[in-house]
C-alpha cells in the first residue's frame, strides 16, 4: 500500500498489513501547515474577525517586552487584550493607533492585510 495516506485505526482481521508510521514526516507536515511570521525585527499589525467582532494582532515583539507593551497598548486603546503564543491580541480594530504607537517609538512596522 505505498502512497496510501489512510491510517488503519482498528481491525480484527490479522491478515491486513499495518501501514508504516514515520513520525518525522508527520511532524514536519504539521509544522509547515501554519505559516509563521518572519523574525526580522519588523512589528506586524493586522486585524482579523472573530465571533462577530474584530481582533487586532501584533506580531514580531520580543517575549520580554510583550507584557509592558501590551499593558500600554490596552490602556492607550481603552480595550482588553492578551498575550498569546508570543503575539499580542487586542479586542477591536485598533490598527491605526497601534501603528502610531510604534512609529512614535521609532520601530519599523508593517500593516498586515487590507
Amino acid at each position: 500500500m505505498p502512497g496510501d495516506d489512510r491510517r488503519l485505526v482498528y481491525s480484527t482481521d490479522g491478515s491486513l498489513p499495518l501501514p508504516r508510521f514515520d513520525s518525522k514526516k508527520d511532524k514536519r507536515a504539521k509544522s509547515d501547515s501554519k505559516p509563521s511570521v518572519p523574525d526580522d525585527g519588523v512589528v506586524r499589525v493586522g486585524c482579523e474577525g472573530r465571533r462577530g467582532g474584530s481582533v487586532t494582532l501584533v506580531y514580531g515583539l520580543e517575549a520580554r517586552e510583550l507584557a509592558a507593551i501590551g499593558k500600554e497598548l490596552r490602556r492607550r486603546c481603552g480595550t482588553g487584550g492578551t498575550a498569546k503564543n508570543g503575539n499580542l491580541e487586542l479586542q477591536g480594530d485598533h490598527r491605526d493607533a497601534v501603528l502610531a504607537y510604534f512609529t512614535e517609538r521609532g520601530r519599523r512596522t508593517k500593516r498586515m492585510g487590507g
